[in-house]
């Protein structure tokens, strides 16, 4: 795809119903330009896909969409093989629709890892003297949190990701240590929060009000690994409701990750 197609997957997502933010593409493509790909037929974009690789030993899979009138054609599969070549060897995963991890199984050779909820609910926080925003704080103690608690190094999206229009980012210092920090962003509906990582249960609370403070009363949306109960029970405690669910999913194995630090998935199109 070229630069000026890259809204396409977005806008398309939205009319799916995912829900993206707004400015997603521009924080996505960063990573890796060379991994996303389009069918065309005519001159005319007829379905999409992203294979991002974030290193030689890592990728991630999303925005896999193909127009009605064009799907059970085979295209799918043909965008699915592009974006596998590009891959390559690496360790592949993807947040999959829950109800079709048998059919990612059988196609893809992907294996269910656990499952991800989406909760809506209204934001209602409270700011913190203790949290200060993501950009004020040393980048690399940010890239080295941010990477003890992602699979892979990505510095050229995280830049993006604290930095996006109508998005706040904040983190949780403590004795010149980051204990935590998280992201909240416009959508096309609502606000979503994504990532929180945070050393405790605490920090993660904290960090959840501080970001919703400033868009009370606006709807928000929070992806919780369901493994991380603390994580399940910050969104049930605060009246959300689970509206979705996704089946994250990879090629070879789970990466070695602290699930419990990990509160709020970043976003389900890029892990």
């Amino acid at each position: 795809m070229r630069p000026d197609e890259i809204n396409i997957p977005i806008n398309w997502a939205r009319e799916e119903g995912w829900n993206p933010g707004i400015h997603d593409a521009t924080a996505h493509y960063a990573v890796d330009p060379a991994g996303w790909f389009c069918a065309e037929k005519d001159g005319e974009i007829i379905g999409v896909v992203v294979g991002t690789n974030y290193d030689s030993s890592f990728s991630f899979g999303g925005f896999y969409i193909v127009k009605e009138p064009y799907q059970a054609h085979g295209i799918g599969w043909k965008l699915c093989e592009k974006m596998y070549e590009h891959v390559g060897d690496r360790n592949f995963g993807i947040d999959g629709v829950y109800d079709m991890q048998d059919k990612y199984a059988s196609r893809n050779g992907l294996k269910f890892a656990y499952r991800n909820i989406r909760w809506q609910g209204t934001a209602s926080g409270n700011e913190s003297s203790r949290l200060v925003r993501a950009e004020d704080v040393p980048f690399d103690l940010l890239l080295a949190y941010d990477t003890a608690h992602f699979p892979a190094e990505r510095s050229s999206f995280l830049k993006h990701w604290i930095r996006q229009p109508e998005g706040l980012a904040l983190t949780l210092m403590d004795d010149g240590k980051i204990k935590g920090y998280g992201v909240i962003r416009k959508c096309f509906d609502g606000y979503k929060i994504g990532p929180i990582f945070a050393d405790t249960p605490a920090i993660a609370d904290e960090i959840f009000n501080g970001l919703t403070a400033p868009v009370s009363g606006e709807t928000i949306f929070f992806d919780t690994p369901e493994p991380n109960v603390e994580a399940v029970r910050m969104a049930e405690s605060r009246k959300m409701v689970e509206v979705f669910g996704t089946a994250r999913m990879y090629s070879k194995y789970l990466p070695s990750l602290p699930l419990n630090e990990i509160f709020g998935v970043t976003t389900f199109e890029l892990g």
